[in-house]
């Protein structure tokens, strides 16, 4: 009777368990940009809707799109913007290019959101975002914080059916808490930890179809309510994924997210998941020359848009300049739709009869430029006095501006007029201080170069003087100078901060690198295998690593002068000529290198010649046989850390090593990386002027990805074209990253000081915005509607509370959310004529501040 009894309870329990209800969230992805057939498209969507009144559908679609549908499909864009709010519909992806996201800066990620929902609000008033969900990886760690800012309450962290540029990690049940770095938590449907990556794919996980092996595992695992996702491309005839009534596969039920998590799941958990940006598993054509000239177009136009609005700021505060916020509003789209995913995993792909994705993208950041270059000449020459000076043919004025919240003491370089040739000049500060310059020849140009100092946000006036009339002798290149050569193999540049011996007997690499600042330690690396600045990289047709130490190189001074020394290292790398230019500058920590390798032909470099993928296998992944600048340094156990959008992560990873899609490791250099000893003191940065990958390993050196030529993803040969060009910069210095001020160095590489030469000015030095020592920058400072909106971001600083003084006529301060919602009402306290406010953030948080300013009559 017991034994009857327990088989009974059995079947009923696995009948029980295997009965449950499964769940399915369906929809579209892509957008006019990425495959959406407009003339058919709309019109499919509605009918299949009316159609199947079960089915439910989340649109993952270009905002601008819409722009088109309603032109060229009038009647169906109508049928639609009624759907739009109906429980059929979700938008859970506002974004105005849909970017991966981890690839672009913080700001770029904000402005996104920003300009697609106000492109989708304008065409379905009535939609509201509430669920972030995307079928490309476009994940990375801040977005809590981010979305919660823009109302959103929930997050899904599945990519089930385009997994071809990555996934997230698996971890997890049916809900987690989402934890950004800032600490913000956002309600998240994970990829459930059994959630695997399907069999003989490379590009789905399990849960792309709801199959049996899938739901078998889900219910294995406890999850109560299990659900699948796909997001159809919007260039597929297909309307419901999964079949219709009672042909729907598994009996699921459509669902939208937002329907799924309130009223199936199981509402809330008590899982929080300190999401590392290690969690994201992505891998691009890294190294690739058109990838690598896609990241660094896209980084140049990131810097320039940000420098624009941030000079308009300064210049209407002083001169009352207005842009046309048109003009700022057309240099984001385009520099959002440069930042388009598509453009970066599938760059030569065909692009709306434009030619490629590569060819769209340059005209785009091209376009950025042009209307941010102008913007901050005309903000600049706003600056220009209205009257003619007297007595002043013997001089003229620099003014030198800082966009960035910190004070900085820097060298300038300034281009002048052919006619300061034959003078003998001297430079006085705003207080009228003589403080030294030096004037060079440079080809059919003149530069002066002196040391500046900046207040935070703000500028600083310079009177360059004619001292005297007649030839005065400038520096010029020359060759190697005899005083300089330790022998005849190696050479040594030496300023105020480092002594470096570079080794001419191996491809000019360097041999010591002695910090003068930093205790004289010698951060060269003594491995055999390796040296500092080496080029190196497997040629797969000669079936052997190759490296620029394999060769004897030459060395030419460009420039030696007290505040500049720049030096010309020219050498071979399998045959083919490469330059490298290093400069040293006064009171800098940073040196700089700017690399070119003149490529005679294409040639095979990576871990062996795509023909076809083998399993899971790909040529492209391997860091270590792509070519690499190698990094070896002195340093004990040291461990990596690497920035991310509003975050900075602390490796993990044992080694970036993998060579398949379903092994990838994170390994990606935004900005920069920071190798750290742990019981040491002693780090070396590296920053990279594009997004690329890194690696890094034990017995292997940190090492910068610099060429990938070979077979990729979707089949094309990803070839050398032209030549390589890319700078980069190193910072040896004590302590991690954030006590070191490392990002605060790389915001002054990306946003360099500027200036403009004016007949006469006030000879004064005035900063509007001080962040003092915060740890706080300036992530965004723009007009909008004759307000100031002043975004902060905590990079380095802790939660204390610290003051921020603004000198502004200032009226009010609101804290707003990125929706601009009043969060709160500063109080606003007055010292020595200049306004603060006190203000306190966690480590990686942003607030946006809205500066309501004193009309002047």
């Amino acid at each position: 009777m017991n034994k009857i009894y327990i088989i009974l309870l059995t079947v009923f329990f696995y009948a029980n368990v295997y009965s449950q209800q499964a769940y399915f969230v369906d929809g579209y992805h892509g957008g006019i940009y990425g495959h959406y057939p407009v003339k058919w498209k709309t019109q499919f969507i509605v009918d299949k809707l009316a159609m199947h009144p079960d089915w439910r559908i989340c649109m993952e679609i270009e905002p601008e799109t819409w722009d088109t549908v309603k032109v060229q499909t009038p009647e169906a864009y109508l049928r639609f913007k009624e759907m739009a709010t109906s429980e059929q519909v979700e938008f859970t992806n506002p974004t105005y290019a849909q970017p991966y996201c981890y690839n672009i800066s913080g700001e770029s990620i904000i402005r996104q959101f920003q300009y697609g929902i106000a492109k989708i609000n304008k065409h379905f008033p009535g939609v509201d975002f509430v669920t972030y969900s995307v079928e490309e990886p476009c994940f990375t760690s801040c977005l809590p914080q981010i979305l919660k800012q823009f109302g959103f309450k929930y997050a899904v962290l599945k990519c089930p059916n385009t997994c071809w540029g990555g996934y997230t990690a698996a971890y997890g049940g049916e809900l987690v808490n989402w934890v950004g770095p800032d600490g913000t938590a956002i309600l998240t449907v994970p990829r459930y930890a059994c959630e695997k990556l399907e069999p003989g794919s490379t590009w789905q996980t399990t849960a792309w179809g709801n199959s049996d092996a899938y739901l078998k595992d889900c219910r294995n695992a406890g999850i109560k309510h299990p659900v699948g996702m796909c997001f159809q491309d919007a260039g597929w005839k297909n309307g419901p994924w999964l079949g219709s009534g009672k042909n729907t596969k598994n009996n699921s039920i459509y669902m939208t997210w937002r329907d799924y998590i309130e009223n199936v799941s199981i509402g809330k958990t008590d899982d929080n998941w300190n999401f590392s940006q290690e969690d994201i598993h992505v891998n691009l054509m890294w190294g690739s020359q058109v990838l690598q000239k896609i990241a660094q177009e896209v980084r140049a136009s990131e810097n320039r848009i940000l420098m624009a609005e941030k000079m308009s700021v300064m210049a209407y505060l002083e001169n009352q300049y207005i842009c046309r916020q048109a003009d700022v509003d057309e240099a984001w789209r385009t520099l959002m739709l440069a930042q388009h995913h598509d453009s970066w995993i599938v760059p030569y792909n065909g692009l709306n009869r434009k030619g490629t994705w590569a060819d769209q993208i340059k005209r785009w950041t091209d376009s950025t430029n042009h209307i941010a270059d102008g913007i901050i000449e005309a903000s600049m020459r706003s600056f220009n006095e209205k009257f003619i000076p007297q007595n002043n043919a013997r001089q003229q004025y620099i003014r030198v501006f800082n966009t960035l919240g910190m004070r900085r003491k820097e060298i300038v370089r300034v281009l002048l007029p052919t006619e300061s040739e034959n003078a003998d000049l001297s430079v006085c500060d705003w207080k009228g201080k003589d403080i030294g310059c030096f004037v060079e020849n440079e080809g059919k140009e003149i530069r002066l170069f002196f040391e500046a100092e900046i207040p935070p946000f703000g500028y600083s006036t310079y009177c360059i003087k004619k001292k005297e009339a007649g030839k005065k002798e400038a520096s010029e290149s020359r060759f190697v100078s005899e005083n300089n050569k330790v022998n005849k193999q190696e050479y040594v540049v030496e300023n105020d901060m480092y002594k470096i011996v570079f080794d001419l007997s191996k491809g000019g690499t360097i041999k010591s690198l002695i910090a003068k600042k930093e205790g004289n330690k010698d951060f060269a690396g003594k491995m055999e295998k390796y040296a500092l600045g080496e080029l190196r990289g497997f040629f797969y047709e000669e079936g052997k690593f190759r490296s620029s130490r394999e060769t004897p190189a030459r060395l030419t001074v460009v420039r030696d002068n007290v505040y500049e020394q720049k030096v010309k290292i020219e050498g071979e790398i399998a045959s083919h000529p490469f330059t490298q230019v290093i400069t040293l500058t006064k009171g800098t920590r940073r040196i700089d290198f700017d690399l070119m390798v003149d490529w005679k032909n294409n040639v095979g470099i990576g871990e062996y010649k795509e023909e076809r993928w083998r399993d899971n296998r790909r040529a492209y992944c391997d860091d270590r046989f792509k070519l690499s600048v190698l990094f070896p340094t002195d340093l004990h156990s040291p461990r990596v850390y690497k920035n991310a959008p509003f975050d900075v992560c602390e490796s993990k990873l044992t080694d970036t090593f993998f060579g398949s899609w379903d092994q990838i490791k994170h390994n990606i250099i935004l900005h920069w990386v920071d190798l750290a000893e742990q019981e040491g003191d002693y780090a070396l940065a590296l920053l990279s002027d594009h997004t690329t990958s890194y690696s890094y390993g034990e017995d292997y050196p940190l090492g910068l990805t610099a060429q990938y030529s070979g077979g990729g993803l979707w089949g094309p040969d990803y070839k050398i074209t032209h030549p390589l060009r890319m700078k980069y910069a190193i910072i040896p210095h004590r302590g991690k990253w954030d006590k070191a001020s490392i990002a605060d160095d790389s915001d002054c590489w990306n946003e360099p000081l500027l200036y403009s030469c004016y007949p006469v000015a006030k000879p004064e030095s005035k900063s509007f915005i001080d962040l003092q020592n915060t740890g706080y920058q300036v992530s965004a400072l723009q007009m909008k509607d004759g307000k100031v909106l002043l975004r902060l971001f905590n990079s380095e600083g802790d939660e204390r509370l610290q003051k921020v003084t603004i000198d502004m006529p200032l009226s009010g301060v609101e804290e707003v959310d990125l929706n601009g919602q009043c969060i709160e009402r500063k109080k606003i306290k007055t010292r020595a004529g200049k306004s603060e406010i006190v203000i306190s953030m966690p480590r990686f948080g942003i607030k946006t501040f809205i500066l309501s300013l004193i009309k002047n009559n």
